[in-house]
Order: C-alpha cells, then structure tokens, then sequence
C-alpha cells in the first residue's frame, strides 16, 4: 500500500495540496477510540481560545452496531493517518462526521433522483446504484469485515496497518463483488466522505478543534476579508468556525 499509495494521501497531497504529509502510516487500536477523542478534547481545553471547546460530538445517528463504527474509523484513519502535520480522522472525529451524514439527507440521496434504470455506467454519468448511500456504506463495511475474515482470519480492526491497506486496496480496485454496488463505488464514496469530515466546518461533526484547517492554514468562516483584499504578503489568521457568528 505504501509503494502504490492506494488511499493516496500522498497522491491527493502531490494533486491536490489539500494537505501535508507522506505516505500512509498509522494504525488504530479500536478499544481506544473513545479515549483518543477525549484526550483530544482534554488537550484542546488547555489550548488556546478557539480550542476551549470540541468541535464534535460522540453521538451515533446512524450506526448502532459499535463493531461496524469501529471498522469505519479504522478505515478512515488509513486513509488519512495522523503523521507529522498533525491528527488523523479519527481524532479530527471523521468517524462521527460520517455518521451524521449517512443520518440526514446525504446518506438518503435526498432530492436525487433515486429511479431505474440503472446501468453500470462510465466514470462521468454519477450515481449509479439504487441503493442509498447509507445502505452503500452498510453492504460496504460489512464485505470489509468479510473479506478481512476471509483473507486474514481476523476482525479489520485487529489487523496491521498494511493488512488494511492490502483489504482496502481490492475495494478501489473493485476486486471485491458487493450486492447492489461496485466496490470502487463505496471506496470512493469512503474516501470522499473521509477527506470532507477532515475539512469540513466543525459544525458537521468533522475537523476537531479545526486542526484540519490548521494544518492547511486555513481561515475558516470570516463574514468579511475587507482588510486584508489588495494585501500581497501572505495573511495568517486563527482559524474561525461557524458557530462562532452564535456565540459572538
């Protein structure tokens, strides 16, 4: 995984610039998600200002298997481990930002058109699947426990993080058969969704603390840039969350 970069933090890195870092690295000790995220949140409290409060909460809206939610987070923290530059999604809370959004209207295909028929398709006709994304995710998380069990004889969460990669990898390759979708399709809905929990505002569950948007130096939400239009000098600001605008 590391040679070929599946999850391709390192390729999203050289194409894009949406974050820094190298190759995949890191693990996850699924016992200690929870203690992770507290000790975050313990950490933030001792920050500065705009870090005297967590940015997410640990309320499941979707999930109800803790097993399932475990497997998720895992995958996601292969996809974007903590390194050098800062925490990984599962201290980001990229697991909980998923959730929520396979809760509402997103994981639903809300104002979608949902109706057949449906053919495999090409790489630029979209959606093609009649099942929701919530139920992509459900069929998905399930076939990587089953391929784990298959190929390791253990749970995902137990294994190394390059038995992970390797699992995953089948999936964005679509070597793996899934009912209903194709395993790249789920993989990439993973990846995608993985990357905008990492960067989203904190008001969706995502981006703890803004550290996303600090490892990126990004400002945030300002109502305004007035001050700052014309100036050439790079401008570094504290980074400014929605919620911010209530509590001013």
């Amino acid at each position: 995984m590391a040679e070929r970069s599946t999850m391709s933090r390192r390729r999203f890195i050289k194409n894009t610039s949406y974050a820094a870092g190298g190759a995949i690295g890191g693990g996850f000790i699924g016992t200690l998600i929870g203690r992770n995220l507290l000790d975050d949140q313990q950490e933030a409290k001792k920050g500065s200002k705009t870090e005297s409060l967590p940015d997410f909460n640990h309320a499941l809206m979707h999930f109800t298997n803790q097993k399932e939610f475990q497997l998720l987070s895992a995958a996601t923290e292969r996809i974007f481990p903590e390194d050098d530059n800062g925490p990984g999604a599962i201290k980001l809370g990229v697991p909980f930002f998923i959730d929520h959004q396979l809760a509402g209207s997103y994981g639903h295909n809300d104002r979608e058109y949902m109706r057949g028929p449906f053919y495999p398709g090409s790489d630029f006709q979209g959606y093609q699947t009649r099942l929701k994304r919530h139920e992509v995710f459900d069929v998905g998380i399930k076939a990587i426990q089953n391929e784990s069990k298959k190929e390791f004889d253990a749970d995902f969460v137990e294994l190394e993080g390059k038995q992970q990669d390797q699992i995953l990898q089948k999936f964005q390759d679509g070597d793996v058969k899934l009912k209903g979708v194709t395993a790249t399709t789920f993989f990439e809905l993973l990846r995608s969704a993985t990357l905008e929990g990492a960067y989203s505002d904190p008001l969706y569950g995502g981006n703890g603390n803004m550290k996303g948007w600090m490892m990126k130096e990004f400002p945030g939400n300002y109502m305004s840039y007035l001050n700052e239009i014309g100036k050439e000098e790079f401008i570094k600001k504290e980074p400014r969350a929605l919620r911010a605008h209530i509590q001013s």
